[in-house]
Order: structure tokens, then C-alpha cells, then sequence
């Protein structure tokens, strides 16, 4: 062969083998996320709950004390996610049952641009309408594996083998690094009533019930199969680290375990309290993570997904095509050795809301913006005349059915008691809500008006509307009621208010609450 021939075909399976290997370094992304859950893991001293899949991602990786989504409700949250961006900056991407524009990229769209092979199992983005491309159905993260079922543990849980569907995808990968969404829809209304006791749980185990709702024998039964459906989404989790670690993968593999808000109970989903936004985060990468089995206590935001990822997959998020994200990469806590707080600027999260469920006249509504330290949070209602959790007459659509919801009704409509009533269901009486969430972590003593406060509440304020309106908020010019006019991806959500008042439907037509939710009569 011809010398000056060899050497450039040396100098080609070189640059061959130096980008296949280049290829086999990439991380590999396992992203887990449930469907409704609070931080209730084991890992975070919940003895009511056993979460040892998770618990093994905080031993083995980091465990966030303070990660929050943006807005507490399915669509919006996991479209903030999937963008890198709030939801107030998404358009109709802010509502729920929405129709997903398709201006915004994603970031599993970019990593399957880029080589990797994108799946997912269970509840991707949603609910609502991706659109099409091509005439094709968008594919926001991933193709589907959801064909293997299994017997869940309860009923009402799904019957999708997640962890069998994840090693079907595997087997698709070959040689391409890959990211999984595995999309738990536990725990997620509806529940089996009694479930976690008929598993050999205890009601006594609970060792507190939120102040905000009575403490009953059906409120802790209500909780334990709750408890259950988490466990059931853990042990699912729990195989895929075994199939990972039995193909030799598992250290080049960043595994994620989050939810997308807050827990399915009044007061909780779909509000911005604390409660409402705060969310599990574990996360372990054996090459990736120093000093593993920190608790790490950032202020974290689901918008930080999106820049971290891209990241770690070697792809310039400015050349990326995704619109801009005001995320901020957490390859800086990764590199840390520290515990505690890490990047001092990471002091501030922003949250609000938009319209959820078809709740109210006029397609409205109910729009909260908010604040948030380690400390204290500052909300502001935007129009306390609306009913933030729906209208009574519809049935509060915005408070998922399930006992905990009847037994406040029933306390309310027999006179017994309206104060869980006025927590969950009421309407607000003032705009402004600023609560020290580090003594208050229910959020029910407003210190909104406290004369010691008010230089903190102002600074607070001032730099979450100075933040919204650096992200082009259209509520911070005049411009909020946009939110209404968008359309739902379902087609009777447009003006269902009217069309239910006027008897074109029936409770049975929203059948994720019960048909005794709704009040007979108007309330003032």
C-alpha cells in the first residue's frame, strides 16, 4: 500500500474510533417523574413512606432540600420543564389542557437531534395537544414503550410495566447514548380507599396531618394510599437501577427522581403555596456528582433542567434552538464538593399561575405570581373576586375528587365546621400573602400586614416583578387577560362554565371529580 495512503487511512479510523468513543462517553439520562407527590420519601425522614429507590439516588448522588416547579399543575409544569422556561414566558403553554405551541422547543427534541435516542414510558407532557410535524404527532420527548401491562399492587394505579417497558427501550438503544422519561402516573387520583392499610400499613404511622384539613380516620387512610402509589412508582424505579447496574451502565447514567408538583389533596395541587410547588429531587451520577450523598439546600427550579441537561450532553444551548431560558445549569453543584448552600445565587425562585381546569365564567382564570427563599414566600392574587379553586356550583374543579375533599364538604355543608372550607376552597380576602414558610411551612398566618415586615415584603416584591418583566411577563404590562383567550386542546372546555349552568353537561362530564363536589347553590 502506498505510504501516504496508510497514513490517512491511520489518520481516518483514528478520528473514527476517537468520535465513537467521544459517542460511548455521553452520559446516559434515566428521568424519572411522578404524577402529584410531595417530598414524601424516606430519604427526607417520612417513616410513613419507604422509598428506597429514591433513597439510593440521595445516598449515592444529592438530595434537594428546596426544588420547586414553577407552576403546580401537570401541563404548565412539565412544559416549564421540557423548555427551560416559566410559564408565563410559554403563551398558551402557561394553561393547563392546552394546545402545546409549537414555537418552543424541547429539550429531549434537541438531544434526539443530536444523537441520542429519546423514549418514554407512562405520562409524558400533558394533558393537552403536542401538534404535529409533518403531519406527524410532535414527539416532545420521545417514542412511546408502553405496551408490556403488569398487575399493579391497587387498583386504580396503572397497569403499564414501566420498568419492563424501560428494558424494551434499552434493547433499542445499540450503541447511541439515550435519555428515558420514565412518567409514573401514581400518585395521581384515583385511589383504591383502604389500600395502604390492606398492604399492612398503619394509620397511626402518619405522624402529623396538615392543619388545613381535618385529622380523621379517613384523612390518614386517605394519605396512606397515597403513600402507596409512591412506593409503587419507587419499586419500579428500583428495577431499572438493577438493569442498569446488571448492563454495566448505571455510573455513565444520570438518573432523576422528581414529581411534577405537589400532592393531589385540597389546598395542595394546583395553588402556589409551598406545599403546592415544592417537589422531590434526588439525583445520582456515578462519574458525574463529587462528594456524593450531600443534601444540598439551592434554591432549585424546573426551569434548570433543560439548561443542565444540554450541558452535560456536550450541546451549546444557544445553538441549540430552544428559545431562551432564564434556567441556570446545575453542573456547578455537581462539580461542588459542598453540602448546605452551594452558589449563594441561588436565593430565589419565582411561581405563579395561570388557568387550570375549566373552573370558572369566561374561560378565567386564576392568576397568582410569587416569591420564594429558604424563608419566606410572597404571592399576590391578581383578582380576589374569583374563586381560586373553582366555582362552587361546578364543582371546585380545580380540587381533584377523592375523601378529603368530601369530608371538608361535609364538615362545611352540616354547619359543623367552615374553616378547612375557607383554607382549601374559599376565597382569598387579600391580595397580598407573605408567610415565613421556615416556622409557617403550611402557609396559614399571613404576615402580609405585619408593620415588622413590610421593608422585606417590598424588597420581595420588587424583585419578582422586576424579574417578570426582565422575562417578559405579559401580566406586568397590562396584558394578563391573554391567558383567557387561549383556547383548550379539548374542545368542550371553551366556555364550559355556561354550557354546564345551562345543562349541556353534567358532573359526569368531569370525571376527575366526584358528582357530590358541587354546590347546589351558589356561594357569596
Amino acid at each position: 500500500m502506498n505510504p501516504l495512503i496508510f497514513l490517512v487511512f491511520s489518520i481516518f479510523l483514528l478520528a473514527r474510533c476517537t468520535e465513537n468513543k467521544k459517542e460511548t462517553q455521553r452520559p446516559n439520562i434515566l428521568f424519572c417523574i411522578m404524577d402529584d407527590a410531595s417530598p414524601h420519601m424516606s430519604a427526607y425522614g417520612y417513616d410513613w413512606v419507604n422509598t428506597p429507590a429514591f433513597d439510593k439516588l440521595a445516598a449515592n448522588g444529592i438530595l434537594f432540600t428546596n426544588a420547586y416547579t414553577p407552576n403546580a399543575k401537570c401541563a404548565p409544569s412539565r412544559a416549564s420543564l421540557i423548555t427551560g422556561r416559566n410559564s408565563w414566558q410559554l403563551e398558551e403553554g402557561a394553561n393547563h389542557v392546552n394546545n402545546f405551541p409549537a414555537k418552543f422547543r424541547t429539550f429531549p427534541e434537541v438531544l434526539r437531534e443530536n444523537g441520542y435516542k429519546t423514549g418514554k414510558t407512562g405520562k409524558g407532557w400533558g394533558p393537552g395537544d403536542p401538534g404535529k410535524i409533518n403531519g406527524e404527532k410532535r414527539l416532545l420527548i420521545g417514542e412511546s414503550y408502553n405496551t408490556i401491562k403488569t398487575k399493579p399492587w391497587a387498583n386504580k394505579m396503572s397497569n403499564e410495566d414501566y420498568a419492563s417497558n424501560f428494558n424494551e427501550f434499552l434493547k433499542d438503544t445499540t450503541d447511541k447514548p439515550w435519555f428515558f422519561w420514565y412518567g409514573a402516573r401514581e400518585p395521581h387520583r384515583r385511589y383504591e380507599y383502604g389500600s395502604g392499610v390492606r398492604k399492612g400499613r398503619k394509620i397511626t404511622e402518619i405522624d402529623s396531618v396538615p392543619s388545613f384539613w381535618p385529622d380523621n380516620e379517613v384523612i390518614r387512610n386517605d394519605m396512606l394510599d397515597y403513600a402507596l402509589e409512591i412506593e409503587y412508582a419507587d419499586s419500579h424505579l428500583e428495577k431499572m437501577i438493577e438493569e442498569l447496574e446488571k448492563q454495566g451502565v448505571l455510573d455513565n447514567t444520570i438518573i432523576v427522581f422528581t414529581s411534577d408538583h405537589g400532592m393531589p389533596f385540597p389546598r395542595v395541587k394546583a395553588q402556589e403555596y409551598k406545599y403546592s410547588n415544592h417537589v422531590p429531587l434526588a439525583i445520582m451520577w456515578g462519574k458525574g456528582i463529587k462528594n456524593p450523598g450531600r443534601t444540598v439546600k439551592d434554591m432549585i427550579s424546573f426551569i434548570d433542567f433543560a439548561p443542565t441537561i444540554l450541558e452535560l450532553a456536550g450541546i451549546d444551548y444557544q445553538k441549540s434552538g430552544m428559545k431562551s431560558s432564564p434556567g441556570k445549569s446545575l453542573t456547578d453543584i455537581f462539580n461542588s464538593e459542598k453540602s448546605g448552600q452551594v452558589n449563594p445565587e441561588r436565593d430565589m425562585i419565582v411561581i405563579g399561575k395561570e388557568r387550570h381546569d375549566y373552573s370558572r365564567p369566561n374561560n378565567q382564570g386564576y392568576p397568582i405570581r410569587g416569591i420564594m427563599s429558604e424563608d419566606y414566600l410572597y404571592l399576590y392574587n391578581y383578582d380576589i373576586s374569583l374563586w381560586p379553586a373553582g366555582n362552587p356550583e361546578i364543582g371546585y374543579l380545580d380540587i381533584d375528587g377523592s375523601p378529603t375533599k368530601t369530608e371538608i364538604l361535609n364538615l362545611f355543608r352540616e354547619g359543623k365546621e367552615d374553616k378547612y372550607w375557607k383554607c382549601s376552597m374559599g376565597k382569598r380576602t387579600t391580595n397580598e400573602e407573605f408567610f415565613n414558610i421556615k416556622n409557617d411551612v403550611e402557609c396559614m398566618n399571613n404576615l402580609a400586614f405585619d408593620a415588622n415586615l413590610q421593608g422585606l415584603k417590598s424588597d420581595m416584591k420588587d424583585r419578582m416583578e422586576k424579574i417578570l418583566k426582565d422575562q417578559k411577563d405579559p401580566r406586568m404590562f397590562g396584558n394578563g387577560n391573554v391567558f383567557n383567550t387561549y383556547g383548550y386542546s379539548e374542545e368542550k372546555g371553551w366556555n364550559y362554565y355556561e354550557h354546564f349552568m345551562a345543562g349541556e353537561f353534567t358532573m359526569e362530564d368531569t370525571n376527575w371529580v366526584n358528582p357530590t363536589d358541587k354546590e347546589e347553590q351558589k356561594l357569596d
